[in-house]
């Protein structure tokens, strides 16, 4: 029997997705189950055949978003400009793994790294139409913001104990940053809120979660986070992945208000500096990536302000 570790991840392998799979689905009984080659922390994906993936929650926080996307996705899809992952089967607990897990359908592509997408001004407005697609979906009894979405799409102020202790941890181990502007930013998110009503959003837009090919934008993945309230968390991406030209693509694409541009700010500068904190003296290539993430909010949030 596996067994689930506090991390969740041990005990999670491809024997297991396959005893699961044999109990469960004997129509897929004896089909190759083998790793991804990029796998996420919520799930453990296994490739299934050449077609399917099973992915298995790696802790019980994760569980409500194998019921949420078996509902949803199938509603989402259609309106959509770029392909999400089809739904084939929700598992159940077996097998001494404690969790309901779900299979979807296999969408070729490559991670969008930023050396993949040779025009990146041009993939920022296909990532920008996209939210806008997921956004104008009938969002008529869709999953509100909360628990399940870990508070993407509510305000960032649920977050607001933990912003102020990274920071405040980051003011005690580097000079780097000006710590007041950073929680100036951090006030500017407080300060607005979403006053429309709910919409999609995806919660998690980032590179690792969008799929291309040749270049070009083909499919968005792990809609776990997803759920119906303020779209400002999806607006990350903007410091993560894009600047310059592209980085206005996007905004004009996305066309949102300066209200939402500052929340978007506050959850971008809240994940750098908690994964800065957290990895500024052990992983120096992932401390530099999430700091240049907050030189870049900083920047932005001067800008709009002189």
């Amino acid at each position: 029997m596996p067994t689930i570790t506090p991390d969740g991840r041990a005990g999670i392998t491809a024997d297991l997705v396959r005893r699961l799979v044999d109990r469960q689905f004997p129509q897929w009984s004896g089909l190759p189950v083998t790793p991804v080659p990029v796998d996420g922390w919520d799930n453990r994906t296994y490739r299934l055949g050449d077609t399917m993936t099973a992915r298995l929650p790696t802790a019980a926080g994760y569980v409500p978003a194998v019921a949420k996307e078996h509902r949803w996705l199938p509603r989402l899809a259609p309106h959509l400009p770029v392909a999400i992952p089809p739904v084939l089967a929700e598992g159940e607990p077996g097998e001494g793994y404690p969790y309901p897990w779900s299979v979807r359908g296999w969408l070729p592509g490559e991670t969008a790294l930023p050396h993949r997408v040779e025009d990146l001004a041009g993939f920022a407005v296909a990532v920008g139409e996209f939210l806008v697609a997921l956004q104008r979906c009938d969002a008529t009894g869709g999953p509100l913001a909360g628990a399940h979405s870990f508070y993407r799409g509510t305000s960032p102020a649920y977050y607001d104990e933990e912003t102020r202790r990274c920071l405040e941890l980051l003011k005690a181990r580097t000079d780097r940053f000006d710590i007041g502007l950073a929680e100036e930013v951090w006030a500017a998110a407080l300060a607005t809120t979403w006053e429309k009503d709910p919409v999609w959003f995806h919660g998690d837009v980032g590179s690792g979660n969008l799929l291309v090919t040749d270049g070009q934008l083909t499919a968005a993945i792990d809609f776990g986070t997803c759920g119906i309230g303020d779209p400002a968390c999806d607006l990350v991406i903007a410091w993560h992945m894009f600047s310059g030209a592209a980085r206005q693509a996007f905004r004009d694409t996305v066309a949102q208000d300066d209200g939402t541009w500052a929340r978007a700010r506050g959850w971008a500068l809240w994940k750098a500096a908690l994964v800065l904190s957290e990895c500024i003296d052990t992983d120096p290539e992932k401390a530099a990536d999430h700091a240049r993430v907050i030189d870049e909010v900083l920047a932005d949030h001067r800008r709009t302000t002189t």
